[in-house]
């Protein structure tokens, strides 16, 4: 933080940016492009390395692709010549493994397996098996006959105690799991870049690398929550055709990386209040929760300055054809608006995720008699403001949700909503809009012939969303708290500083404290106190636009003007020594 390089942020990905649509993407893009002071390292794990990359990246981001499938080798992903990769392969011997790794293997099943979850001799477990892979052949090891007649006696032996719950499993059960263990702990098998701040935008798989990093240069670990991932993949799960035992070897396996993540992030920031719940519940304090709502761009987002005449009544959809967005209630609402209101017509826009769910919904649709023009699948589009405009309400039928885009983006477009009562939804909202319970065809559909029928209501609503989302959900505010976020975090972990710089670094941090705690003309004196401290540091401009920001939120205009002229001089100087 203190030499003279941009803060370099980790941002780590699971199945989403840059390679598949969605709300995720949509903030990991914000990110990336609207933060330019930042140099990101996208670490991107994704199904196979064959998927077609949908953003592209700015000059201030690279990436780092860890595909899961699609290779025979885990070394085939490695930036590494021939002649390394075969002298690691020549040196994992049998007796290696068996000396070296079999006793991690056996923690580390054990860790996954059992209910009693221990975070912290997981995370130990983990990061020497990273060290591990370091000198060691990835493939090799993990598919040696040693860790496999390991793996089957530590199972057998496990499932036949009747205290676990377990299944006892069959021989397609333990290679199945096997190698979904092989293939999920790739990371472990990958280098990590350095950086200032690793942030993960799940707590998933994709924060192990947030951890080691933890581990391997005391790196911070900003947590950011979009949905609660362990209620999504518990759903997911139990839908699956998996045996019994493969279904609870997942969710053991899933419980552990969660609460991995909970457990060593230094901030977890939910994108909404109603994940903060689940947080809680899992052990994770109070005072390292800081929730950061989504923002959208309100000049791309706009509200029509003149209401578009449709010739049908128009519903709106913006959403991925997937289970838990339940197009199947969307349908059956659709047929029952259709009753009220002939010549409706129901627009969805949005990829097809799930190809055997889209042809589930096909088959709702014939079956309730919806004809094509009735109820569209209209594919993905790159226009969002301008598939809104064609709306004259706008409807999510979502089972399950964080803070949906997709909520936000038509309120900030001024559109009467229509949405299920699930996630954050409500919390978005708030009277804005109309909310209903998931799964529930009829009050969807009486929701929806109520905006329809009632233009006053509708138009008050319209209104009304328009002006919250101005309120809470800008996106100048979200890229501000996160850029705060980034820079207590670095700020923390300085490493090799001078005394003064020790001081300062303490002068900081009370400041930040005082400020969360609202004592904000104490928190500018600390800031003060800091810069006096060392004025040269490259954290100077950055407290000088926190003072800016505190003086405005007090009303002194005059003294945030002041501060913010400094800020930009100071930061002119310290790009010039950079330069």
């Amino acid at each position: 933080m203190f030499d003279n390089k941009k803060l370099r942020v980790m941002l780590t990905t699971e199945g989403t940016y840059p390679f598949h649509h969605g709300g995720v993407s949509t903030w990991c893009d914000v990110l990336v492009k609207r933060l330019k002071n930042i140099d990101y390292v996208l670490y991107s794990i994704l199904m196979n390395p064959y998927v077609t990359q949908k953003f592209s990246l700015p000059n201030n981001a690279d990436l780092i692709k860890v595909p899961l499938w699609g290779t025979e080798d885990a070394a085939e992903n490695l930036k590494k010549p021939f002649s390394e990769i075969y002298l690691t392969k020549k040196i994992t011997t049998q007796t290696v493994i068996e000396s070296q790794f079999v006793p991690l293997f056996k923690i580390f099943i054990q860790e996954i397996m059992t209910m009693d979850k221990n975070p912290i001799r997981f995370a130990h477990t983990l990061f020497n098996m990273y060290n591990y892979f370091k000198e060691y052949d990835y493939t090799l090891t993990f598919k040696s006959e040693i860790i496999w007649e390991e793996y089957k006696e530590f199972i057998f032996h496990f499932t036949l105690n009747i205290k676990n719950s377990f299944a006892v499993p069959s021989i397609f059960d333990l290679t199945q799991s096997l190698g979904w263990l092989y293939r999920f702990f790739t990371v472990l098998n990958t280098p990590l870049p350095e950086i200032n701040v690793a942030h993960s935008a799940a707590a998933a798989f994709c924060g192990i690398p947030c951890v080691l990093s933890k581990f391997e240069r005391g790196t911070p670990y900003l947590l950011t929550e979009h949905g609660v991932y362990l209620r999504e993949q518990y759903l997911a799960v139990n839908r699956s055709s998996y045996s019994p035992y493969l279904k609870t070897f997942l969710i053991r396996l899933i419980h552990s990386i969660v609460i991995l993540n909970y457990h060593f992030a230094d901030s977890v920031s939910p994108v909404c209040r109603y994940n903060t719940r689940w947080e809680r519940v899992f052990g994770v304090s109070t005072s390292k929760i800081n929730v950061i709502y989504n923002g959208v761009d309100n000049n791309i987002f706009l509200p029509a300055t003149k209401p578009l005449a449709n010739l049908r009544p128009t519903v709106v959809t913006v959403s991925r054809i997937d289970p838990v967005k339940d197009l199947i209630t969307l349908l059956k609402s659709a047929a029952m608006v259709k009753e009220t209101i002939s010549d409706v017509q129901f627009l969805v826009y949005g990829t097809v995720n799930v190809p055997e769910y889209y042809d589930e919904c096909l088959a709702a649709r014939e079956q309730l008699g919806l004809d094509e023009n009735t109820f569209v699948f209209a594919g993905h589009t790159d226009d969002v403001p301008a598939a809104l405009k064609q709306a004259d309400v706008v409807a999510l039928s979502s089972i399950t949700e964080a803070f949906p885009y997709s909520v936000v983006e038509a309120m900030m477009s001024g559109k009467a909503i229509v949405a299920t009562d699930v996630g954050g939804v409500s919390e978005a909202l708030g009277d804005c809009g109309l909310v209903v319970p998931p799964r529930k065809p009829e009050e969807f559909a009486r929701a929806i012939i109520t905006l329809l029928q009632d233009v006053e209501l509708r138009h008050t609503l319209e209104e009304d969303a328009h002006k919250r989302a101005l309120d809470f959900f800008t996106i100048e505010n979200a890229i501000e708290l996160y850029m705060k976020a980034y820079r207590k975090l670095s700020f923390k972990t300085a490493q090799n500083i001078s005394d003064l710089l020790k001081k300062q670094k303490l002068y900081v941090e009370k400041g930040y404290a005082l400020l969360e705690l609202g004592f904000k003309l104490e928190a500018i004196e600390q800031f003060k106190l800091a810069i006096k401290a060392v004025p040269s540091s490259q954290i100077v401009p950055l407290l000088y636009a926190d003072m800016a920001s505190t003086y405005a939120e007090l009303g002194k205009l005059d003294a945030a003007k002041l501060q913010l002229e400094k800020a930009q001089l100071m930061s002119q100087l310290v790009q010039d020594e950079i330069a």
